[in-house]
């Protein structure tokens, strides 16, 4: 609607385009131009002389049913015509309401958790979020790619199979050893430890035993319980790519590095990233005195990698405690050639967890932390992903679980999807589908109804506001004040053997729309019934 009003306005005042944007109060109207602000100074008038003048040039009875100005501003009411035509599109394009054709080509990275323990409920707020911004691009034509970068190379990994060789050599052989304190607690490893026994017998404890089959086994059995627990969340990755894997690359970025005067060597044999000459707080070593890479110089193969394969814009989503690591990173890529501003890196905040009020008590199985499965578990993957999407990933996020299992507005999905069952329900009675109620009008709705048609009308709206701005929470803020609308009016309105029914009953099909569309891109499914 909004790219229908802009092009309207600027083919009346013969200009490339104009800014359209909402009224900060509804009753001014549906949208509003400051167009004449623009045009001011050329003129040589107030802005509100010039707007008032425009009104009659720009009104068309076809889309309008009202147009003034207001301090400068020019006002749009759209007519029911109009709305009605647009409820037309919107039934029959269904779920493909909104979509778009064409965009740029994206790398979207995400989650990327060490592969040494399960996800922890810190990840799953990223997870969401990645999958969040997946659907909304693809939905509006963006051809995107998701990645999981595994980092399977470095001490994490061998700390793991050295946590799984003294679980095993102090619980199933029962020797007196000291478990090392800086090994990977909880349940899971001792479950690990039991199973690396039945693969590969008792041998594999013994005092000299070669680690690195376990190593390698024990990340790979928990990367099956990583990706498990992500497909169980309705999260699927295009690809998985090992950090392992790149690290043979790594002579040949450093020796693009060094051709971009980009490396230094100290004193005591340490290569340096001169990260400074690109803006970071400080030179950042890449190679240790004993001749090992450090995990920086891993990253740096890896978004050569991501740069080399041809994508017009990179997205990471990194936990908030990675914020410093975004200069240095930059860094490396503008000396290995490419551009970094092509690199976008979003930051999800950590996540306070409470149950009846008190902080959510870790499991045994997981050691020191609550894992995303196990708030899956207790409250559905569809609740949990609502909240986890109802602020901003880079804000602090708290909740209370048992909120999520209540029958009312204190639940934002059940409130939601209470919407659309309810609307189900309403057609069920009438014995009609949502798809048969198009043939009717929706001219002659009261104001609230106009206003209720034009707010689902907007999910397109919303959901380009929300890819564009990285902010997936204009969406579930969308659908719940979207329900909000619904119930309130529903709850106002005869409907069945109303004189208005039909009209009624097209309105409640956008509704309906709207709500599937915006929770689907949210990775949920309305509900039908409750």
């Amino acid at each position: 609607m909004k790219r229908l009003l802009s092009a309207h306005i600027a083919d009346r005042l013969g200009v490339g385009s104009a800014l359209i944007t909402k009224p900060k109060d509804p009753s001014f109207g549906h949208f509003c131009t400051p167009v004449a602000f623009s045009l001011a100074k050329a003129e040589k008038k107030p802005p509100q002389t010039i707007a008032a003048e425009l009104c009659a040039k720009l009104h068309d009875e076809r889309l309008f049913s009202k147009v003034e100005a207001v301090g400068g501003y020019v006002n749009f009411t759209l007519s029911g015509g109009f709305l009605d035509s647009a409820a037309n599109e919107a039934l029959k394009s269904g779920e493909n309401y909104g979509a778009g054709q064409g965009g740029e080509t994206i790398l979207l990275e995400f989650v990327s958790a060490n592969p040494t323990g399960p996800l922890h409920i810190g990840h799953a707020r990223g997870a969401f979020y990645g999958d969040a911004l997946l659907r909304l691009g693809r939905h509006l034509g963006y051809k995107i790619q998701s990645e999981y970068y595994i980092n399977d190379a470095g001490n994490q990994i061998e700390l793991l199979g050295r946590s799984l060789y003294f679980k095993g050599r102090i619980e199933l052989l029962g020797e007196a050893v000291e478990f090392p304190p800086e090994c990977y607690q909880g349940e899971y490893i001792s479950d690990l430890a039991k199973e690396a026994l039945e693969h590969f017998g008792r041998a594999i404890f013994d005092e000299k035993s070669d680690l690195d089959p376990l190593c390698v086994w024990a990340k790979e059995k928990m990367l099956l319980w990583i990706k498990r627990t992500l497909s169980d969340a309705a999260i699927v990755f295009d690809n998985f790519v090992s950090e392992k894997s790149l690290y043979d690359r790594w002579d040949s970025a450093r020796s693009a590095l060094e051709k971009n005067g980009a490396l230094y060597t100290d004193s005591e044999g340490k290569v340096w990233l001169a990260s400074t000459q690109k803006g970071d707080g400080k030179d950042r070593v890449v190679v240790r005195e004993n001749g090992v890479p450090t995990y920086l110089a891993g990253d740096i193969v890896y978004h050569g990698d991501k740069f080399a394969r041809g994508f017009d814009r990179y997205i990471n989503i990194w936990g908030a405690d990675h914020h410093g690591y975004i200069p240095r990173v930059k860094a490396a890529i503008d000396f290995l050639g490419y551009d970094s501003n092509r690199l976008e890196v979003l930051l999800s905040q950590m996540v306070a967890l409470l149950k009846g009020g008190e902080p959510y008590k870790m499991s045994k199985r997981s050691g020191n932390f609550v894992t995303m499965e196990e708030v899956g578990a207790e409250v559905g993957y569809d609740a949990l992903r609502f909240v986890f999407l109802t602020k901003r990933a880079d804000t602090h996020l708290e909740f209370d679980v048992d909120l999520l299992k209540n029958e009312d507005s204190s639940n934002p999905v059940y409130y939601v999807n209470y919407a659309h069952a309810r609307i189900c329900s309403l057609f069920e009675k009438v014995g009609l589908t949502q798809a048969a109620a198009a043939s009717a009008s929706t001219i002659g709705l009261s104001e609230s109804g106009n206003d209720l048609l034009f707010f689902a009308l907007s999910i397109p709206e919303t959901i380009e506001e929300a890819f564009k701005t990285r902010q997936p929470h204009l969406i579930a803020d969308y659908l719940y004040k979207l329900a909000t609308k619904f119930h309130r009016f529903y709850n106002d309105t005869r409907v069945i053997g109303s004189d208005n029914q039909a009209a009624l009953l097209k309105l409640f099909a956008v509704v309906a729309l709207a709500i599937r569309l915006g929770l689907k891109m949210l990775g949920i499914t309305a509900k039908v019934r409750m």
